[in-house]
């Protein structure tokens, strides 16, 4: 079995909880100690079988909290080569920092972690696919294109954490600069409600239990829209995973998967 629960996820602050019996990680760390702490009691999970914090890119919205993280739990950091030289400044000292090789799959305690290449505009982004007695999760989040790459890695997933950043009319329509839509909309961007749903269709099978929205943008997309848009291609799949969307501000659930 794992378990995953998303502390904070959104362009404010990122910070997401996989476990399975013995072993606990935390993927980014936008959060402060005091609230890393207050939402996984408020979850109820605990820190105890903590084994590490693997970074995705080293954008602040991921990574703003990691040394503070890092030293109040004593974790080592698992990242790459090109996002530890790309890491912003002022994050003081690792307990430990790991670095694993994009493509390559590494064993942390008894999760064995597949990071693959995304594009994003970032040194070298990655997702994520754990997994546990035969059970994976996958994590795809940041990107601006689901890559031929992107939808084999997340082919057989129990566990879905994929992007649902923006709604193209009213990111079109919002406040953003000209530049900045561009670039959200890019191919280093972000993906959209009807970009997920498309990598969604790709890689749906029978064991998909759960799809979790992520990443969702405060400004340009809401909870509402997201699921509304997820739903409109869940009911055209041959079988339903349960729906959940993850906020800024509060943990989701702590939600299960197992090997059917």
């Amino acid at each position: 079995m794992i378990r995953v629960c998303l502390l904070a996820s959104g362009s404010k602050g990122n910070c997401i909880f996989v476990s399975s019996e013995k072993t606990s990680l935390l993927i980014d760390a936008s959060l402060s100690g005091r609230a890393a702490t207050t939402r996984m009691a408020a979850a109820g999970i605990s820190s105890r079988r903590l084994a590490g914090i693997l970074v995705s890119h080293e954008h602040t919205d991921h990574t703003r909290g990691l040394g503070v993280l890092s030293r109040m739990y004593n974790l080592p950091v698992y990242v790459n080569a090109g996002t530890r030289d790309a890491l912003p400044g002022r994050l003081g000292k690792f307990c430990g920092t790991e670095i694993f090789t994009t493509g390559t799959a590494m064993t942390i305690g008894d999760l064995t972690v597949h990071p693959f290449s995304q594009s994003h505009d970032a040194a070298d982004p990655v997702g994520f696919v754990f997994e546990h007695d035969g059970v994976k999760v996958g994590l795809a989040t940041d990107l601006g294109v689901a890559t031929r790459l992107v939808t084999q890695r997340l082919q057989g997933c129990a566990v879905l954490i994929l992007e649902s950043n923006h709604d193209p009319k009213m990111l079109d329509q919002g406040p953003y600069p000209w530049d900045l839509k561009q670039r959200v909309k890019g191919r280093q961007g972000h993906l959209s409600n009807q970009d997920m749903g498309e990598l969604l269709t790709n890689v749906h099978h029978p064991g998909l239990q759960h799809l979790i929205l992520a990443h969702l943008s405060e400004i340009n997309n809401t909870p509402q829209l997201a699921r509304t848009t997820a739903m409109e291609y869940i009911s055209a799949l041959p079988s339903s995973p349960q729906l959940h969307v993850a906020a800024q501000d509060q943990p989701t659930p702590v939600i299960s998967a197992q090997a059917a």
